[in-house]
């Protein structure tokens, strides 16, 4: 299963973003110029790991630091065998990752029924209130809108700042427009829900990796609510009309992109994992993030 990361549409992003990509054997590298100290040097849930590869970018690019993040891909091995790889190599296991490590995957195949079937109660409640004929009346008057030419962008992206609080991190209209670019037509999805006055109060973005051996993944990519958003339920409403967008799509896996893992703790995460759950689905577990440091053009 290829992730979205070793897709030819994310390397497209990350060269928007000003990283140089190389792409060697279907196999994506990312590396960014840092200054004084050299270059960082990303390979992220690859289908195989090739040391020889990592050895000449980072003598090509003076790299001082390697970030090496496994997938689950069968061509590594068992869990332990993609551990010890590393270690083996003069990796160190972080307290940290840059991807989520560990998250939760839904599947596509099965009918829409099914599906929502295997919603907890709480989601199949929100889902009826918002979107089917139960309709509450604190859900009456909702709906939901797709977002994708760059002016649209920037107003959902200006729905967003005004959703979150100030401290909290929102990417800027240049770098969704280039996300959008970057992943077109069916390959992404930018939704927002507003209120009875058309005022945005919640939206999210789906992005897919689609490749002959990916499965067809769909990710939950990002999303916000502000509190007008939470209290109509209407981030379960968008998270529906994403599954049934990737399904209809023909796309095979829905992964909500990051869970609470208690390997590499992070508190903040614990109140979306309870929203991520009540979808259902199973678990995926990530063997970490590894990393190496080294002096520049050093063999």
């Amino acid at each position: 299963m290829v992730d979205i990361r070793q897709s030819v549409h994310f390397a497209n992003y990350l060269k928007r973003l000003g990283w140089t990509v190389e792409r060697i054997g279907e196999i994506n590298y990312f590396i960014k110029k840092m200054p004084i100290v050299g270059s960082i040097l990303k390979l992220q849930r690859p289908e195989e790991i090739r040391m020889d590869t990592i050895q000449k970018l980072s003598q090509k690019y003076g790299v001082f630091q390697i970030v090496v993040e496994p997938s689950l891909s069968s061509y590594i091995g068992p869990l332990e065998d993609r551990r010890n790889l590393m270690l083996a190599h003069g990796f160190k296991l972080s307290k940290s990752t840059y991807l989520p490590s560990k998250t939760l995957q839904i599947d596509l195949t099965r009918s829409k029924e099914d599906i929502l079937q295997n919603f907890k109660k709480d989601a199949r409640q929100a889902i009826r209130k918002t979107e089917g004929p139960e309709r509450s009346r604190m859900g009456k008057g909702l709906f939901i809108k797709e977002y994708s030419t760059p002016d649209e962008i920037k107003i959902f992206r200006e729905g967003w700042k005004k959703s979150v609080k100030f401290d909290r991190y929102v990417p800027s209209t240049e770098q969704l427009i280039k996300l959008k670019r970057s992943f077109p037509y069916s390959k992404s999805l930018f939704l927002a829900s507003h209120n009875i006055s058309g005022r945005i109060i919640g939206g999210v973005i789906f992005t897919t990796s689609s490749h002959e051996r990916s499965n067809y993944i769909t990710y939950y990519w990002q999303a916000f609510t502000n509190p007008e958003g939470r209290s109509t339920l209407s981030q379960y409403s968008l998270l529906w009309r994403g599954i049934l967008w990737a399904k209809k799509q023909g796309y095979k896996i829905f992964d909500f992109e990051g869970i609470f893992d208690p390997r590499f703790p992070n508190k903040s995460w614990l109140g979306f994992t309870h929203f991520k759950g009540s979808f259902g689905g199973y678990e995926v577990e990530y063997p970490g993030c590894f990393i190496k440091n080294r002096l520049p053009f050093k063999s």
